[in-house]
């Protein structure tokens, strides 16, 4: 079999007395889409943060593409290189225009000349329909098109995985649709993602496997048919009601 693009192995997070992520296992395919689901706290967007190694590991591996990026004596920040990450806050410079967001990582880590970074830029904001913001500096933009622009941001130097981690939530309502729409391009596209999402409807729509996360253990995960439809686990049958209950299924 192919190895996968992600592999996550017996993952264990603690802060302190308190365990965050409880051995979770989890395997990302080339093209797939996972969306982790689960309550505020269940360990979802920890989960992101540790594939990205952003934060140590109490026990487990993470692999990419079958090398192990969390050994120590691996460099996080080549790793990182191969990952796209955009989290709830939009994280652009301010001090910089759009196209420089999205062209600084390209150019100062990966080394492309500049003519060549901008050129490429431009193509993705014409993607996205943000060229003509080339120019402009993030306060001059709405918080759905900053969002976007952080998208092109981490898709600037191709990374074999990219990780959202509850991208809308910082959204006004009106502005959700227009993100969501762009990471179904990404998916159609065949891009590899990891994201972790409050958008139940969406997750239905987008996914190619469902992961539920409960206090820090993986309880189950299928097609989101299955998930949403007929779950095998009574603690996700609790919290789909509960969210169904809410109306935010979708």
């Amino acid at each position: 079999m192919t190895e996968p693009v992600l592999r996550v192995s017996g993952l264990v997070k603690r802060y302190g007395g308190h365990t965050v992520l409880d051995g979770v296992d989890l395997a990302v395919a080339e093209h797939e889409v996972v969306v982790l689901i689960g309550a505020s706290g269940s360990g979802k967007s920890t989960l992101l943060r540790c594939v990205n190694l952003q934060e140590d590991l109490d026990d487990g591996q993470i692999l990419l593409d079958g090398q192990d990026v969390s050994d120590p004596r691996t460099d996080p920040d080549v790793a990182r290189r191969r990952m796209g990450v955009v989290f709830q806050a939009f994280n652009l410079f301010p001090h910089l225009s759009v196209l420089d967001n999205v062209t600084l990582a390209p150019r100062v880590v990966h080394g492309r000349p500049r003519e060549e970074a901008e050129s490429a830029a431009l193509a993705l904001l014409r993607r996205v329909g943000l060229e003509e913001k080339a120019k402009a500096y993030p306060d001059r933009l709405s918080g759905g098109q900053q969002q976007r622009v952080a998208i092109v941001r981490a898709l600037a130097y191709e990374p074999r995985l990219l990780l959202l981690d509850e991208i809308t939530s910082a959204l006004d309502p009106e502005l959700v649709g227009e993100v969501l729409t762009l990471v179904r391009e990404l998916a159609g596209q065949g891009r590899t993602i990891l994201m972790a999402t409050h958008e139940m409807g969406f997750a239905r729509q987008i996914a190619d496997r469902v992961c539920f996360l409960d206090a820090g253990v993986l309880i189950e995960s299928g097609p989101p048919e299955r998930i949403f439809t007929e779950p095998e686990h009574e603690r996700t049958r609790q919290f789909l009601s509960r969210i169904i209950a809410s109306g935010r299924l979708g």
